[in-house]
């Protein structure tokens, strides 16, 4: 919209001091009001570029983004395009831990300063379950969990693979959610390390859908003389086109080291927050 097409508010409160001095003012008291009158056109002024070129605070936006701990209760937080943020204004607090991944609701209130992509104000801040991958041997293959879920979404971000999945919960006790490396897998190309999505429900009943989302610490995975490696994840999963039936499923995925995410925002358009529901 443009400027030229409106009538500017200075303009129309002038016009009012105008029409109250031809009707009611003389002489010095003429003087005083206009000079009140000019005072507060300047406020306006000053507010009106000030709405122009600032942020807005109503603004915001929903990442998925990791705690990097400053000192006592200070952090800052990296999103999975390399992105630095610092929290200059926050309406929740947290105790950050090292490595912890989050959902952010934030507010950008400025661009480059001070080493920081950018300063924000931290509007909402969720934790999210973020986990190391375990070895699956003979020891702890039944223990780890045979039941199927249901993926809505699997992908690396930053050192991370993300993943947001259905399970069914019965309330009786937390499900156990893990991502193993099985060192037992024969078959599999050297270039590919075969990772499996485990749940143990501890045969809890299947009453109802619920939503999860976890992470899960890539960087000690990485090879040496390399700058990424191919992941193939099995999940055994709930089939679509059958009711009742289980079918393992392979995800494959590259995680390129110390490579920015092409994005940062969750695919999850709702946060889904790690509970007890799950570990």
């Amino acid at each position: 919209m443009k400027r030229s097409n409106l009538k500017r508010p200075q303009d129309e409160f002038l016009a009012w001091i105008d029409l109250l001095n031809i009707k009611f003012l003389s002489g010095s008291m003429k003087k005083i009001y206009w000079t009140l009158g000019t005072f507060f056109i300047g406020v306006l002024l000053i507010s009106i570029s000030c709405d122009d070129n600032s942020r807005s605070l109503g603004d915001f936006r929903i990442d998925i983004a990791t705690v990097v701990p400053v000192g006592d209760n200070t952090y800052s937080l990296l999103l999975d395009n390399g992105k630095q943020l610092w929290p200059a204004a926050t309406a929740v607090n947290i105790t950050p831990s090292d490595n912890q991944r989050v959902f952010l609701n934030y507010t950008i209130l400025s661009d480059e300063m001070g080493g920081f992509d950018h300063y924000i104000k931290v509007n909402d801040i969720w934790k999210i379950l973020t986990k190391q991958a375990m070895e699956l041997n003979a020891e702890n293959e039944d223990s780890i969990g045979h039941d199927p879920v249901r993926i809505n979404h699997i992908w690396v971000g930053g050192d991370y693979l993300n993943v947001s999945f259905m399970f069914n919960y019965g309330g009786v006790k937390p499900h156990a959610i893990n991502l193993v490396e099985n060192m037992l897998s024969s078959g599999i190309a050297t270039n590919v390390v075969p990772l499996e999505f485990r749940h143990n429900s501890y045969d809890s009943p299947n009453t109802r859908l619920y939503e999860g989302f976890v992470c899960f610490d890539l960087r000690p995975m990485r090879v040496e003389d390399a700058d990424s490696i191919n992941l193939s994840i099995q999940v055994k999963e709930w089939a679509s086109d059958q009711v009742g039936m289980i079918e393992n499923k392979i995800y494959d995925v590259v995680y390129r080291y110390n490579q920015s995410a092409l994005s940062t925002e969750a695919v999850m358009p709702i946060p889904v927050i790690s509970s007890s529901e799950y570990y």
